[in-house]
């Protein structure tokens, strides 16, 4: 039988169905997912970096790992063993803002020159790559946007565009803190493997004069000794002719 409806001519609407339910998230995960928002936003992951740091700092200055100079590598480790250790404390030292020459002079005087430059050599990559990692993930998306300086955007813009030689350079000329030519580098766009072979290549000279200098520093008149402190100056004087003569072609950008 036709309902009055369909008998009019009407159009018959049919209900929905008895079983057809409507699903709600709980608050609590609307609340979990806005946290993880803020906990992974640019500024969140900026102050976690900073925090790290001044943490990595106030430990270097209390357990002050200058005293491997003067009161030596515990006795317990020693052979190839201790330098893989003092490699990876001297990555770690780096990341902390601890002076390379310092930790350079204490590879030479622990280890010798060939196994001291080794052990030297390795932790700085380490360090390296820990401070461009840190500062890749937990820097960059904040900074960037900071970068409107004239100097900032020329910086930027020279170790996005060519960051193998410019690392190379800054490597190779000191001048530029260690720690910062990291974080600069983070910042920018420059790749990973660029940063690490440049960072290795550049840093043999000046690491292989302070070890030598380190290795040799109870006799300050042998040749070996003398010859790298002029190898410790030279780059240095150079560096600093260098930055001289480009300082129109940054103001210039």
């Amino acid at each position: 039988m036709l309902d009055a409806t369909t008998r009019s001519g009407g159009t018959a609407t049919a209900p929905p169905p008895a079983d057809a339910t409507t699903i709600t998230l709980p608050a609590s995960v609307g609340l979990a997912a806005r946290c993880t928002r803020v906990l992974l936003s640019p500024w969140s992951r900026l102050s976690l970096l900073l925090v790290l740091l001044a943490s990595a700092g106030a430990a270097v200055l209390l357990v002050e790992p200058q005293r491997l100079l003067t009161g030596g590598w515990p006795p317990q480790l020693g052979g190839a063993a201790a330098a893989v250790v003092f490699a990876v404390a001297y990555g770690l030292c780096t990341v902390a803002f601890v002076p390379r020459p310092l930790l350079n002079l204490a590879a030479g005087a622990l280890f010798g020159s060939q196994a001291g430059l080794a052990s030297a050599l390795a932790g700085t990559v380490l360090g390296a790559g820990l401070a461009f990692g840190l500062g890749r993930v937990l820097g960059q998306d904040a900074l960037r946007p900071l970068l409107r300086g004239r100097w900032l955007r020329a910086a930027d813009g020279q170790l996005s565009r060519h960051g193998f030689r410019s690392m190379l350079a800054v490597r190779l000329f000191p001048g530029v803190p260690f720690w910062a030519a990291n974080y600069c580098a983070a910042v920018s766009r420059m790749g990973w493997v660029p940063f690490l072979v440049a960072t290795a290549l550049g840093s043999v000279p000046n690491t292989a004069a302070y070890v030598v200098a380190g290795a040799r520093a109870s006799a300050p008149t042998s040749p070996a000794f003398l010859i790298a402190l002029a190898c410790i100056a030279l780059p240095a004087l150079a560096g600093v002719v260098v930055a001289w003569r480009k300082r129109h072609h940054l103001r210039g950008r």
